[in-house]
């Protein structure tokens, strides 16, 4: 019996969306075939030219823009934010600091801060309940 090995393939939406790019800004041959884990690997350690440029100046996909400017997709949204957006625009953005900037940033900071605390709550709960657990069997 001999192992075939295949080729691990995906779409470039997929690629493009793992390479943190947005997918029309790539060059056509990207869009237009497939990609296979080994030329995923490959664009991830030594990009080309014109994934550094499109990583550099964008324009980036909403998740890399609400990275960049601190807030959530929902965030991007809700303020009216729907297309991709060039890193131009995003320091733009931060310099202006509209109304509704300034909001998600602070409703960001506050899941963060929920986040923290939720994590150190079950710490404390599992401590409590390993030091029931050992107690229990002395």
């Amino acid at each position: 019996m001999t192992s075939h090995q295949t080729t691990q393939t995906m779409k470039p939406a997929t690629a493009a969306k793992k390479l943190g790019v947005y997918l029309p800004a790539t060059p056509a041959e990207f869009q237009e075939g497939v990609v296979s884990r080994g030329e995923l690997n490959a664009l991830q350690a030594d990009p080309p030219e014109w994934l550094r440029e499109l990583r550099r100046t964008g324009p980036h996909p909403r998740p890399v823009v609400a990275a960049k400017l601190g807030v959530s997709i929902a965030g991007l949204a809700r303020g009216g934010v729907t297309e991709p957006l060039t890193t131009e625009q995003i320091e733009a953005l931060k310099q202006e600091q509209p109304g509704w900037l300034r909001q998600e940033r602070a409703t960001q900071a506050d899941v963060r801060k929920d986040a923290v605390r939720i994590k150190e709550k079950r710490a404390e709960q599992a401590e409590r309940d390993a030091a029931r657990e050992d107690g229990s069997r002395a």
